[in-house]
């Protein structure tokens, strides 16, 4: 059976979704904190059931039987995140699985300039030491991502952002695509190949596709980063949000997020879903 972490989550959903073209219902279960949640999964025939990182009491149910388990990282930082992932792995091989997958980053790394990257090196690390067989799946960073840090540009005619540089701009669908084929035909040991869209591209590029889809020419306006975060923390930004994003930028700028790779393609068994694709489809001439 897999077991698939954070199914009511839009990563986790969307694998659970791809899944289910491939593998009975009844051979997936979802862990999620609020099992209501996936009442449509449990209606549907996959098993529901309640576990929580932060309570590992509640995971030796959840992932009860599991011969997979996807661990789906966390929206949190820091010694939080890593306390929740160590759990959720430790658990898993606790279970029986002979496998277990987490879903790291194409920029995991032990120095912290960009947030989120030492919590992944750090799942991998949890990974390495299970002494069962594991992979990482090094997912590009989320397309998603990019109509947030568009805000009003279409409006003002101005992209407001800190230097940059080039990223490999991943949509979720794909990469849910990519990690069901894993889970039904078998992943590789260790960290994956990075998973991404198919160019890497900065800001400047970005604006100009985001002119062409919107219909309004935009002008990239390169700012220091002290002045983009006071920006952002002045527009309600929590400032630990806002250093976070500072540091994306800065951690683009050192090539972290690029370049992009073909292995994303060749699991879905198409063409990788552009940056203009993406935006052209959430971006309407209308914004």
């Amino acid at each position: 059976m897999i077991v698939v972490t954070g199914g009511s989550g839009v990563l986790g959903r969307g694998v659970v979704e791809r899944l289910l073209d491939h593998v009975p219902a009844d051979g997936i279960a979802v862990s999620v904190r609020d099992v209501d949640a996936a009442a449509d999964l449990a209606a549907r025939g996959v098993r529901v059931r309640r576990g929580d990182f932060a309570e590992p009491a509640t995971l030796d149910a959840a992932f009860e039987g599991a011969d997979q388990v996807l661990v789906v990282s966390v929206d949190a930082l820091g010694d939080e995140a890593r306390a929740w992932h160590r759990a959720a792995i430790e658990a898993a091989v606790a279970a029986g699985a002979r496998r277990v997958l987490y879903t790291s980053h194409q920029g995991a790394r032990p120095d912290p300039l960009f947030a989120a990257a030492p919590d992944h090196a750090a799942a991998e690390d949890v990974l390495a030491a299970t002494g069962v067989p594991w992979t990482s799946l090094a997912n590009g960073f989320y397309a998603e991502t990019v109509p947030m840090l568009l805000g009003d540009a279409a409006s003002t005619g101005e992209l407001r952002l800190p230097a940059d540089g080039p990223v490999a701009w991943t949509t979720r669908a794909d990469l849910a695509a990519a990690t069901a084929r894993l889970l039904v035909a078998g992943a590789p040991d260790g960290r994956t190949a990075a998973l991404t869209g198919p160019e890497a591209l900065d800001m400047d590029a970005v604006a100009e596709i985001a002119g062409e889809v919107t219909g309004r020419p935009i002008r990239r306006v390169v700012v220091e980063d002290a002045e983009y975060r006071s920006t952002l923390v002045g527009n309600g930004v929590p400032g630990h949000a806002a250093d976070m994003l500072v540091g994306m930028f800065a951690a683009s700028r050192r090539g972290d997020f690029a370049p992009a790779d073909p292995t994303l393609a060749g699991l879905v068994g198409r063409p990788a879903t552009s940056l203009r694709e993406f935006l052209g489809a959430a971006l309407s001439p209308a914004r």
